[in-house]
């Protein structure tokens, strides 16, 4: 028989599993499959422009919209996290995109994909993906939250790797069924995932965050308040952040890099490929190697709380660089291994700066708005990504190859090395002992 001591000393015993995994898990599926119909573009490029015989320059601008409008709403997006209930908004985002996606197996004109790619889509993109995800999984970890995030941002880069996915449906029941099929399961396995278990708050759980202090012994009346804000960064206003320089130089430089580099490469590698001979299975397979290589990318990205944040992003820029060179070194078949080539090394260099960037911009300006300056530095990349993937499909009209396109690409790279380094987060310490 148990003694009554015994029994006043007895603790609830603490779930195995902490349920903010479960969150991270929600993350990575979402953003697979969310961000898997975006980045399927390139695949269904190739049979779009078969059949309508539309010019590259036109029909790639379908992507630039969708890249633009997300970036211009994200931000936004991300404040409706602290106004309304994301377990309510969410799913209605999901279903938007699942019914803009469907319906563009329905499009038989170039406006249809303008308003049903390029408006609809990332308007439920925005209210579903990242700009939600990103705030729920600080809010589950106090400490941790570098893996966290990486691992989040794990799904962004397996995204790509879905569209191999992708390229299967296409080739054996055509462009028209894949976005249905991608319609499908995104609704089907998403809307529920939402409804069932996610949680925006720890609190709605009746529990707290990761890493933050445990409940007090019963001989302690309550647990000590603790701060929720910290106490020198918060002075720093969304106002004086725009003010300051240095946050238009990560701005130019997200611009440069994923906005006009990377998303240019993006939306026209796979007809590249195609263009030099290979199948497009093979050359989806390129597209999948650059996702698996960029999640690499991602969580190796702590590298730069060693070697700095910028000796990182000079190392994303320069192995984007090299990628590219190889790229336009394939003008047919007989050297399959420079496509490898080019998706470990462009793979890696874009996992590496989207993680080191977003850790310079809290270098310098985290603080209570860092939330709304993040989204700022998010819509660099959607105005870059609204002239890449056109400027790049434009010079290919004009031109009849993309080699001065891909040029130019490199050419981004490198002055988005520079304006980072101007930027200069290594010197965020003695800022902040200013402010």
């Amino acid at each position: 028989m148990k003694t009554g001591m015994e029994k006043t000393l007895r603790v609830p015993q603490k779930p195995r599993l902490f349920y903010g995994w479960v969150i991270v898990s929600t993350a990575v599926l979402s953003m697979m499959l969310i961000y898997g119909i975006r980045h399927s573009f390139s695949v269904f490029f190739t049979s779009i422009l078969k059949e309508f015989h539309w010019s590259r320059g036109s029909t790639a601008f379908m992507f630039s919209l969708n890249i633009l409008v997300y970036g211009f709403l994200a931000p936004l997006a991300g404040s409706l996290g602290d106004r309304w209930k994301p377990k309510r908004i969410m799913p209605l985002g999901i279903l938007i995109l699942g019914l803009a996606t469907a319906s563009c197996a329905l499009a038989t004109k170039l406006w249809h994909f303008y308003l049903l790619f390029g408006f609809l889509m990332p308007f439920g993109t925005a209210v579903s993906g990242w700009p939600l995800l990103a705030p729920a999984l600080a809010n589950w970890f106090v400490t941790r939250r570098g893996l966290v995030m990486g691992l989040g941002q794990m799904g962004g880069g397996l995204s790509f790797a879905y569209t191999m996915f992708t390229e299967f449906i296409i080739s054996h029941l055509g462009w028209r069924a894949a976005f249905f099929v991608l319609a499908a399961i995104l609704t089907v396995f998403l809307i529920p995932l939402y409804i069932l278990f996610f949680q925006y708050r720890p609190e709605d759980k009746g529990v707290k965050p990761y890493g933050a202090p445990e409940t007090l012994s019963p001989h302690e009346s309550k647990p000590p308040p603790q701060p929720t804000t910290e106490p020198g960064p918060d002075s720093l206003t969304l106002g004086k952040a725009m003010g300051n320089p240095k946050l238009w130089l990560l701005i130019v430089s997200m611009f440069l890099y994923w906005g006009m580099g990377t998303y240019l490469v993006l939306a026209h590698q796979v007809k590249f490929a195609e263009d030099a001979g290979f199948s497009g299975i093979l050359a989806a397979s390129v597209f999948a190697l650059f996702g698996i290589f960029m999640v690499a990318g991602q969580l190796s990205g702590g590298i730069s709380d060693w070697i700095g944040r910028e000796t990182t992003v000079t190392i994303a820029n320069l192995l984007a660089i090299g990628a590219l060179i190889s790229l336009v070194s394939v003008t047919d078949t007989s050297r399959p291994w420079l496509l490898y080539l080019y998706a470990i090394s462009f793979g890696w260099g874009a996992g590496l700066f989207i993680s080191t960037i977003f850790a310079g911009a809290a270098d310098l300006f985290h603080g209570r708005h860092f939330g709304a300056i993040s989204g700022l530095v998010l819509t660099g990349m959607g105005i870059g990504g609204a002239i890449g993937p056109w400027l790049g499909g434009y010079i290919y009209d004009i031109s009849g190859s993309y080699t001065r396109a891909f040029f130019l690409c490199m050419a981004c790279f490198a002055v988005s090395a520079v304006s980072f380094w101007m930027a200069a987060p290594r010197k965020a310490a003695r800022l902040r002992g200013l402010r």
